[in-house]
């Protein structure tokens, strides 16, 4: 089976608008959806921004980042196993952070 990688891309603001009650509830369904035999890893990430790593001028510049135009940030990924990209995206449509934000599929090289 390859590899795939959700990557999870969400507003973060978004979030602050949940109730607590709405927030255990969230946290339950991605729980729960990440038990599942063909998800290998999972991670959410820190809540602050990152940095981003161009190259100016042929010398490497680190600025905070990764924002562009646009308000969704990548918030945290899964790996799941599937045999290719139709079945990742049939075991990734009922994923609760389709109820948040966009879900973006990627193979792993070589897979």
């Amino acid at each position: 089976m390859a590899q795939f990688a959700l990557l999870l891309y969400d507003d973060p603001s978004s979030w602050t608008k949940l109730s607590p009650e709405e927030m255990q509830k969230a946290l339950e369904k991605y729980t729960a959806w990440g038990t599942r035999a063909f998800v290998k890893a999972k991670q959410r990430l820190a809540e602050d921004p990152g940095k981003v790593l161009r190259a100016a001028g042929g010398k490497p510049r680190a600025a905070d980042g990764p924002y562009s135009e646009t308000k969704e940030i990548l918030g945290g990924f899964y790996v799941i196993e599937a045999a290719d990209y139709d079945e990742a995206v049939a075991r990734s449509l009922d994923h609760p952070h389709l109820e948040h934000g966009t879900i973006e599929i990627r193979k792993f090289f070589g897979e």
